[in-house]
């Protein structure tokens, strides 16, 4: 679904980042996306949103999962 998406639409090289670090730069690199800090386990919404992006962190506020639209 992404391809439908604008820009870049993931930030596997994000992985072990600040999650506010990884914020910054994804809105940064995409300007068509709001990026979303969330602590795993955190419930969220499922539905697929081209202007948004889930940044996972651990308790720590390290980033563990690939950033990517949806």
């Amino acid at each position: 679904m992404s391809s439908e998406c604008s820009g870049k639409s993931s930030w596997p090289e994000l992985v072990g980042a600040e999650g506010e670090v990884a914020k910054a730069t994804i809105e940064q690199e995409n300007p068509a996306v709001t990026a979303i800090i969330v602590l795993e386990g955190t419930p969220v919404i499922l539905n697929f949103d081209c202007t948004r992006v889930w940044v996972w962190v651990d308790t720590n506020g390290t980033v563990t999962k690939v950033p990517k639209i949806g």
